[in-house]
């Protein structure tokens, strides 16, 4: 799926690793380790091979870019994978190509390094707090969410008031996963924490939004605040542009869509200017874009008052 920015990679699903011990013995199996004759404690090794695996890399971007190509895509590939990186522990030998858990761990890494995104590890956010899993859990698929969760939910007296205390101040996407959480994997408990926060302003709004509570109207000073929320939460997975936008538009004109961009900037919303954005830089009509500017100008404006 390619991001709304073109600098942004969408948030990436959760791998696979085993321990630090067989990560690695890994390593000292590596044809190339021969070289570097690893030695020192496990965490010695790794890092060590990681500063190797880097300057490598670094030295040829055809090993850098096959490497994240099959990071991102998750497939196996039929042929054409470059010697270097088996013989560097990273890909399997035998066809189909895949990556080895070496290959992950390393490639985790560089995208933690190049973009800011710490791609989650399967069986790691048992000890985070609530607002910790939802923000680690906003890329997970379903199936394995549910495994992470149940994880999380082992050893905690109040599960639902530890997510529903957060709700407030997580991020948008976050958020979204949280009210999903609560409403399809806590049962009834869940559904009646989300339904004791519908007064809750804002947040309340919201809740409804997403499980369809139409009896729970949002007051003229929510809307901006649902709708910059709803829209910010598929940018923040690094959704393309066109989503964001139609989760504002929701098919009205461009006129129409023009007065409501006009309101965004009255809802306070931390990711307004975000949402803004997306609409100035690739908006077709030339009224919203204007009105998008505008209300750019307002927000700013109002930021300088409050501050």
């Amino acid at each position: 799926m390619r991001s709304y920015d073109d600098d942004t990679l969408p948030l990436q699903p959760p791998i696979r690793l085993p321990g630090e011990a067989t990560l690695a013995a890994a390593v000292r199996a590596a044809p190339l380790a021969e070289e570097l004759e690893p030695a020192g404690s496990d965490a010695e090794v790794l890092a060590a091979w990681a500063d190797h695996c880097r300057e490598r890399l670094a030295a040829d971007e055809g090993l850098l870019l096959e490497l994240m190509r099959m990071f991102l895509s998750r497939e196996p590939v039929e042929d054409g994978v470059p010697e270097t990186l088996t013989g560097l522990g990273l890909v399997r030998r035998t066809e189909p190509y895949t990556l080895t858990w070496l290959g992950l761990w390393v490639a985790r890494l560089i995208v933690a390094e190049t973009t800011g995104q710490d791609v989650p590890v399967m069986g790691t956010l048992a000890d985070a707090d609530a607002a910790g899993l939802l923000h680690g859990l906003r890329s997970y698929p379903e199936a394995d969410r549910g495994e992470e969760l149940s994880g999380w939910v082992k050893g905690r007296d109040d599960a639902v008031s530890e997510i529903t205390s957060v709700l407030a101040t997580v991020s948008p996407l976050s958020r979204a996963v949280g009210v999903e959480l609560l409403s399809s994997d806590f049962g009834e408990e869940g559904r009646l924490a989300l339904a004791a926060l519908l007064d809750e302003p804002k947040l309340g709004a919201v809740i409804a939004a997403r499980t369809g509570r139409d009896e729970r109207r949002p007051a003229p000073d929510e809307i901006a605040w649902v709708l910059v929320d709803m829209a910010a939460a598929l940018l923040e997975f690094g959704g393309e542009s066109g989503e964001v936008i139609e989760s504002i538009a929701m098919g009205m004109d461009a006129e129409e869509q023009a007065g409501t961009i006009a309101i965004l900037a009255f809802g306070e919303h931390p990711w307004t200017g975000r949402v803004l954005q997306v609409f100035i830089d690739r908006h077709p009509d030339e009224r919203v874009v204007a009105s998008a500017r505008k209300a750019l100008r307002r927000l700013r404006g109002l930021a300088d008052v409050r501050s």
